[in-house]
């Protein structure tokens, strides 16, 4: 009998294994790309990647534990479930996407449907290959190169999906890319076993029907996407792209231009100077003179543009996690002009960065810091809500400095407002809650942190379309529905917020 530990490995074994990589590959991204999608219309990041990923494995248990019942034909078996997986995986952003814009009630079902199908056929894949090699290759041998190859496929795909696919193709032509790749492993399995398959021509029709219909997909991606978002968005898409850290989307309508980040609306055209003067000038107008400030978030430029109304300003520092926003917001002519050509400032840096970080590495103070973050819609957003970060922020201020922080709506999220509130007293600043009502989101809150008591600045900038110094007491009244409760503080370690922000706020969707 031959020694099949010492021969030299089969073209076909050598092919088989080269397929192990790119079905890892795909089947890893297709689960990364069902929990992206799921944190983007879900919010949680941690919550929805860590049920798509539970719910994912356990599919693929089922689909091994299935693999038991599949004895002859194998190498036909092997085809036609690398066909549904590039058919059904392939096509799972785009099905998503679209479920999201038109049927929403149905998008919690199709995505977990769609994983735990996905899934359950991933799993099927890599016993019947190792049952395929068995007939060649000594399981000792088998095992080692089969999980050595498979590794490999899902290094390759964690560190591209992030940093190189969903930046430069977005989710639904990735999808449909790698789609393609299952398509053609099929394809070549059809080559590889012609001898062997007892209905060459149905298998053949089958590959070259899976591949047109991912082509075409692949043809029309941009297509799907915006087909998609005009129906969620409901304004005309002006601008659309995805980065690793998010997906941005320019619309343009009655209420001119609207900024939303993962489908959550930043700011309106129409009304979002009420936002950014309720934000900056309180602190501004009390410090008296601003020499330095610190704005953190904001990569759209807004608030800078209100900064830069203070002739006392030397330097601006603009921290944004996001390189995407502030290259989009400080190069597109539209942009540019609704924020005032801020970010081309000679006394602005921007410094594209983790705020959290950034304020852990520097040293220098601020007259004043203006932190302008999305809402703590899931736990990396939700450090920078924490009372970590607000002490961080403390050793940043200048001793007669103020800060201030966006906070939600205090009426509709009036427990995760006082959240924040509670969680900056903590860390021994005073707090100053106040609120002013925008119409794109009703009433939005906001609270000054600082070591000094906050007075009421004697004047504003002139030209002002909103604030004046006779009104701005008013923004720190609450009324009885908006008025304190009790709290806890937000930690790192234990991010009560973002739960309370999710319940109240998913009240509110239903």
């Amino acid at each position: 009998m031959k020694d099949t530990s010492t021969s030299a490995p089969r073209p076909i074994d050598v092919a088989l294994l080269a397929s192990v990589f790119v079905i890892a590959a795909c089947g890893l991204l297709y689960e990364l790309a069902a929990g992206a999608l799921a944190s983007y219309v879900l919010g949680d990041s941690v919550l929805q990647f860590s049920t798509v990923i539970g719910t994912y494995l356990f599919a693929m248990g089922v689909g091994s534990w299935l693999s038991r019942y599949f004895e002859r034909q194998l190498p036909a078996h092997f085809l036609r479930i690398e066909l549904l997986v590039a058919l059904i995986g392939g096509a799972l952003p785009a099905v998503l996407f679209l479920a999201n814009a038109y049927v929403p009630s149905a998008f919690r079902v199709l995505l977990y449907g769609m994983v735990l199908l996905v899934g359950t056929l991933v799993g099927l894949e890599i016993p019947l290959v190792m049952r395929i090699l068995k007939r060649n290759v000594q399981l000792k041998d088998l095992v080692s190169q089969v999980l050595t190859f498979d590794y490999l496929g899902a290094l390759a795909v964690s560190m591209a999906f992030p940093l190189l696919l969903v930046p430069q193709l977005g989710l639904v032509r990735t999808g449909l890319l790698f789609g393609f790749m299952n398509a053609a492993v099929a394809v070549w399995a059809l080559w590889l076993f012609r001898h062997e398959l007892r209905r060459f021509g149905a298998h053949a029709l089958a590959c070259a029907l899976v591949l047109a219909a991912l082509l075409a997909g692949l043809l029309g991606a941009e297509h799907i996407t915006r087909f998609a978002e005009d129906k969620f968005y409901q304004d005309r898409i002006v601008l659309s792209s995805a980065s690793p850290y998010q997906r941005i989307v320019v619309t343009h309508g009655r209420a001119g231009h609207r900024l939303y980040l993962n489908g959550n609306l930043q700011f309106a055209e129409r009304d979002e100077y009420r936002y950014h003067e309720a934000l900056v000038h309180p602190v501004m107008a009390a410090h008296g003179h601003p020499k330095r400030v610190a704005v953190l978030g904001g990569g759209d430029g807004m608030a800078v543009r209100e900064v830069l109304k203070y002739p006392s300003v030397e330097s601006v520092t603009l921290v944004e996690l996001d390189p995407a926003m502030t290259q989009l917001f400080g190069s597109h002519p539209t942009l540019r002009q609704l924020n005032g050509d801020a970010l081309a400032s000679r006394k602005l840096t921007i410094v594209n960065t983790d705020a959290f970080q950034w304020l852990q590495q520097g040293d220098d103070t601020y007259d004043v810091i203006v932190v302008d973050f999305p809402d703590p819609t899931n736990f990396a957003i939700g450090k920078l809500y924490t009372n970590s970060f607000y002490a961080l922020l403390d050793q940043r201020l200048a001793a007669s400095g103020y800060a201030v922080v966006q906070t939600t709506s205090p009426l509709v999220a009036r427990r995760s407002f006082w959240t924040v509130v509670t969680t900056i007293e903590s860390v021994g600043l005073q707090a100053r809650p106040y609120h002013a009502h925008v119409p794109s989101f009703g009433e939005w809150g906001f609270v000054i942190a600082s070591r000094r008591p906050w007075r009421v600045p004697a004047e504003l900038p002139a030209g002002l379309r909103f604030l004046d110094a006779a009104a701005l007491p008013l923004l720190f009244d609450f009324p009885r529905d908006m008025a304190r409760v009790p709290a806890e503080v937000n930690r790192l370690s234990n991010q009560v917020l973002v739960h309370t922000y999710e319940q109240e706020w998913g009240q509110v969707a239903h």
